[in-house]
């Protein structure tokens, strides 16, 4: 039964719309200003807000938007006796469902709102169905509406049918795992074997055994024939994570897999034959691991028969919000929390932030949040980020030629500016003349590396 909540300033209207409405079949609740019409819809949940435009307090505008930072679901229907194309047209760009201007017939203000409680069911059943949809073709878990993501995902589909090596780059925290097994997941192999192994988290001399395999009697404990990741995922699909801290010796071997598709196990003569689908990634620059002598170059392009570039969220700030509201859901289902929402203020600050850690950041923050928050919004105290000042950026651990140059550029400027400053005393315009730049460039930078603050103490 669908819950409804009428606010009106006048006891002989909202009175009249409550009787009306119950008999209709709907659990109703009444509020008489629009203050108390949140404080209800912060503690309970509505299919449906009925305000009216003109109220003594909050106006019926301002409920629209307190109503809709509360849950963007929830349809909201506004009244007036003084209806103008101004207001509706404000109401309707705010996020309401409709306008109905008073004096206006009950049977015509009930198919109104019989409309938009299906259009909510409407969209609720679009949104599991589309759920359902990428749950069966394996992306339930990839999150994002960016370009960058859409085409990965578009990449995905297009390579998951061959048994075309794939190597997913980018940095730690992007999700890599996620979109390998989405590969597996719309393959043909789906319904085979999944294997994954983390070549980092194991140590040289223990991995051989876990990828390949080993006889009984091959080296001191090993009293049993020991069958290996490979051998597991015959027919199936392996994927092998932090590719770049394979051992060198280790690599040649795994060569010979994606050559040949056969392997010897650890103290061992016959030849196992596998069929396995090779995805590999890794957050390291291969490329420099080959200059390096680390990586051997021919592994390297079998590997990477079909690249995949995963570009980190600080390049895709458009999947923050999706996925906040993505793990929002998650964490208050998972840690069985009332549903919360995020107060703008903090979404504000997420979108800010630079996000070294990524995605994987981005859901422990989240987690820690919904565990703080006693409440149902998420407010930047929750949060335990803080945007760092420029003077304070700090080099992610990896950083290439291109960010220390960057990184060094923004220090030396910095440095010169403020002793140029102290020797003009101040004065910007002389210190432009002797830095050879416009006055609003110097201006920018100033601005950019709170270069006033730090010099007045601030």
């Amino acid at each position: 039964m669908p819950t409804i909540l009428v606010v009106d300033d006048k006891d002989s209207m909202r009175n009249m719309l409550t009787e009306t409405l119950v008999e209709e079949g709907h659990r109703v609740d009444s509020a008489t200003n629009g203050r108390r019409a949140l404080e209800l819809a912060s503690n309970k949940s509505y299919d449906l807000v009925l305000t009216d435009l003109k109220m003594p307090d909050l106006s019926g505008l301002e409920v629209l938007s307190g109503i809709k930072d509360i849950d963007a679901d929830t349809s909201v229907i506004l009244m007036t006796a003084y209806g103008t194309i101004e207001d509706a047209v404000s109401a309707m760009k705010n996020g309401a469902y409709d306008f109905i201007t008073k004096p206006f017939d009950t049977d015509h203000l009930c198919v109104l709102i019989n409309r938009a409680l299906e259009n909510r069911r409407l969209v609720a059943e679009n949104s599991l169905l589309r759920e359902e949809l990428f749950s069966g073709h394996g992306f339930a878990d990839i999150v994002g509406k960016s370009k960058g993501i859409q085409e990965i995902c578009g990449l995905i589909q297009k390579v998951a049918k061959s048994d075309a090596s794939v190597l997913l780059q980018g940095e730690s925290g992007t999700g890599k795992e996620l979109f390998a097994r989405a590969i597996h997941s719309v393959s043909n192999r789906k319904d085979r074997p999944y294997i994954t192994i983390n070549c980092a988290a194991i140590p040289g001399e223990l991995l051989e055994n876990e990828l390949f395999g080993s006889e009984k009697g091959a080296f001191t404990g090993a009293n049993v024939r020991k069958m290996g990741k490979f051998e597991i995922a015959d027919t199936g699909t392996i994927f092998l994570d932090e590719i770049g801290d394979l051992d060198i010796t280790l690599q040649a071997k795994l060569l010979r897999v994606l050559q040949q598709k056969t392997f010897e196990r650890l103290g061992g003569t016959k030849q196992i034959e596998v069929d396995v689908r090779v995805i590999a990634a890794s957050n390291n620059d291969l490329q420099e691991l080959i200059a390096a002598k680390k990586f051997r170059e021919d592994l390297f392009y079998r590997l990477s028969v079909f690249p995949i570039a995963i570009p980190p969220l600080r390049e895709r700030p458009d999947d923050i919000e999706v996925l906040v509201e993505h793990f929002v859901h998650k964490y208050c289902v998972d840690l069985k929390k009332q549903p919360k929402s995020v107060s703008k203020q903090a979404l504000a600050l997420l979108q800010k932030y630079h996000w070294p850690g990524n995605v994987r950041e981005l859901e422990n923050t989240i987690e820690r949040a919904i565990i703080l928050s006693e409440g149902k919004k998420i407010t930047p105290d929750h949060l335990a980020i803080r945007l760092k000042r420029a003077d304070e950026i700090q080099l992610r651990d990896g950083a290439g030629l291109k960010e220390i140059g960057a990184h060094a550029q923004m220090k030396a400027e910095k440095g010169t500016i403020i002793r140029v400053l102290k020797e003009a005393r101040g004065n910007k315009r002389q210190t432009a003349r002797i830095l050879k730049i416009d006055y609003t460039t110097l201006f920018d930078k100033i601005k950019k590396y709170n270069i006033e603050k730090e010099m007045h103490g601030e």
